[in-house]
């Protein structure tokens, strides 16, 4: 199996492409289009499947990360408070993006309307042998994600040297 992409709900579409491409480095593969409820075609059958009957429409836009993971934005029409953790609630609660840069990305992700919501942290700070780091942030929308110095493996591994 492998990772093909994630879905976020966005509040402004126009200023989640900004944030996601500038902030944090995604190119855009479709930019903002307009979806409409129909059922004339297969992607409009698909979105009342998924989102139910008198879901209004919605904007979407499909972006990609520098190693092909896409990351699919979603305004809807309706429905458009913050995304709020609940971390009492089930459900996936975050994403994570990898970088060398957690300078630079903390940077733009504030100066883009984003949040920091810890310091920079070493997973093991006790071994010089394991450097990896971590950090929480949240886009414009409330939707928290984390950036890992390293890859899965390299951070959780025993034998990682």
């Amino acid at each position: 199996m492998k990772m093909n992409h994630v879905g976020i709900m966005v509040g402004d579409m126009d200023q989640a492409v900004e944030f996601y491409t500038k902030a944090l480095g995604l190119n855009i593969v479709m930019n903002n289009t307009k979806v409409i409820e129909e059922r004339e075609t297969a992607i409009g059958r698909m979105c009342i499947a998924v989102f139910g009957e008198g879901f209004k429409g919605f904007n979407i836009a499909h972006l990609v990360t520098t190693d092909g993971i896409g990351v699919e934005l979603f305004e809807m029409k309706e429905r458009q408070q913050r995304h709020e953790v609940d971390f009492s609630r089930l459900g996936i609660f975050h994403f994570c993006l990898q970088t060398d840069d957690f300078a630079g990305a903390i940077e733009r992700t504030e100066q883009y309307g984003g949040k920091v919501r810890m310091d920079i942290m070493r997973y093991h700070p006790e071994d010089d042998n394991k450097p990896a780091k971590m950090v929480y942030l949240e886009d414009p929308f409330g939707n928290l994600f984390e950036l890992y110095s390293h890859t899965y493996e390299e951070t959780y591994a025993s034998d990682y040297e």
